[in-house]
């Protein structure tokens, strides 16, 4: 339930607009704040993969599906390792207050001093 939780609050930052639908500009906003550069087929690939409904959009329960795909992943650790470099912006091993709310700023989630701390 707490996963699921943590889901719906990922889901939201994709979805800007709040209509329930991740389109594939707002997956392409998203990656490209965290330093990715996808191409517009390759998003339109991202979508299609866990688009079950074939609607062009990505829906919550769409979404869970390809969390749940990702959590199967045997190479998570080394995608845990890239994502964890995208906010230790100065290599230091540590994620500071600082690296996270740039991060999350980047990716419009405006988020308190004490959001961030208890992040932290």
């Amino acid at each position: 339930e707490e996963q699921v939780s943590e889901y719906k609050e990922a889901f939201s930052l994709f979805d800007k607009d709040g209509d329930g639908q991740i389109t594939t500009k707002e997956l392409g906003t998203v990656m490209r704040s965290l330093g990715q550069n996808p191409s517009e087929s390759e998003l339109q690939d991202m979508i299609n993969e866990v688009d079950a409904d074939n609607n062009g959009t990505i829906d919550f329960p769409e979404f869970l599906t390809m969390m749940a795909r990702k959590m199967k992943d045997t190479d998570s650790e080394e995608e845990i390792r890239e994502a964890f470099k995208v906010f230790d912006r100065d290599n230091n091993g540590f994620i500071s207050a600082a690296e996270l709310r740039h991060v999350m700023t980047s990716i419009g989630e405006k988020l308190t001093d004490d959001e961030v701390d208890e992040m932290i």
